[in-house]
């Protein structure tokens, strides 16, 4: 004998309409799953935002893809994509008031960086008091198909991008390849060059600014935050580590990644969000830390609610933001009032104001 069919789960939303997330627009039949999307998702206002429709992006090549500035565009944002079009800036992905607006919109458009001749100028000290320095580090290949990377040049930037740092480093193994199409070092650039100890000390002496190393790994002092691109690697080379909340990495900054959450080159970075090129030719790091500090500042001048985060620490955890205990009460919520509470999984640069 045939079973009778079995009726379908009934939705607990009024005929006609979805629970819609303030955020990313997704809609969800049940409240309960709003709420869970809400304590997975970590929306906040400091995500990338659309400017015509208000959709939130987990990173900006996500924005991109939205307004089809790379070249592709979404069926569902078409809309978007040709009020980008009209009055888009491809570096910042703002949306203009108008496409005289936008015209007049050139602050987006960074020149490459100073001679290269600005180089031998050093400074003796950050310039302009400033928070944040940038390192960057140059590598020759040793071991026996030349694939260690060891450091070979360092170069330190402050926020006005003057040199306070920048020395040819004497490798501690042997070198077998010195990649002198990229890096442009030779053998006698290294054989004066200072000891990798003499380096490490003088780029931590002028992060902690005076600081106890111990008392920079609990509390925020003198020093100074640490830009750069692939920073882990750098500070291995060099033999120093520094405390993660004071590290600034374009390489690993959420907004910054790819939408498989790797990270893109910082030369794809320079080109897109900036607007001009690098690493052609001989590569200086100094070049580097530049692009890095610049990116920085770029993210850092992101207009966003001063909320969901602190500046010298980690936003407030999901637990904090959608408690278990307040289950019943979130459902009550409303999609807007759900996205209020919601806070960032990563520190959003524009708090370190």
């Amino acid at each position: 004998m045939s079973q009778p069919n079995q009726p379908f789960a009934k939705c607990d939303c009024p005929p006609g309409r979805r629970h819609k997330c303030a955020a990313c627009f997704r809609q969800f039949n049940k409240m309960e799953h709003l709420v869970e999307h809400m304590r997975a998702a970590r929306h906040s206002p400091h995500e990338p935002r659309c400017g015509v429709c208000g959709k939130h992006c987990r990173s900006f090549e996500a924005l991109r893809d939205h307004l089809g500035a790379g070249g592709s565009t979404l069926p569902k944002a078409a809309s978007c994509a040709s009020e980008f079009a009209a009055r888009g800036c491809k570096l910042c992905l703002r949306v203009l008031a108008s496409a005289a607006a936008l015209r007049t919109h050139r602050g987006c458009q960074l020149s490459r960086t100073p001679p290269m001749t600005r180089l031998h100028h050093q400074a003796q000290a950050p310039q302009g008091g400033g928070r944040a320095l940038a390192l960057g580090c140059k590598m020759v290949g040793a071991g026996s198909d030349g694939s260690l990377d060891v450091v070979a040049r360092v170069c330190v930037v402050d926020e006005q991008e003057g040199i306070v740092f920048e020395a040819f480093v004497k490798p501690l193994i042997p070198v077998t390849h010195y990649r002198y199409e990229t890096t442009g070092i030779r053998p006698e650039h290294l054989r004066e060059g200072m000891t990798v100890k003499s380096a490490q000390r003088r780029v931590q002496d002028l992060l902690l600014n005076g600081e106890q190393p111990w008392k920079a790994r609990t509390s925020r002092g003198r020093d100074r935050l640490l830009v750069g691109h692939g920073l882990d690697h750098d500070l291995d080379a060099l033999g120093m580590d520094y405390p993660a909340y004071l590290k600034r990495d374009t390489a690993t900054y959420p907004p910054l990644m790819k939408t498989s959450k790797l990270s893109n080159s910082l030369r794809f970075l320079t080109h897109t969000y900036l607007g001009y090129d690098i690493q052609t030719g001989h590569q200086h790091p100094y070049e580097d830390c530049v692009a890095a500090m610049r990116l920085y500042h770029r993210m850092k001048r992101q207009q966003h609610p001063r909320s969901g985060g602190s500046a010298d620490g980690p936003a407030a955890s999901v637990d904090q933001a959608f408690p278990a205990w307040r289950q019943r009460e979130l459902e009550r919520m409303t999609p807007e009032e759900l996205l209020r509470l919601s806070t960032p999984d990563y520190h959003c640069w524009c708090l370190d104001d």
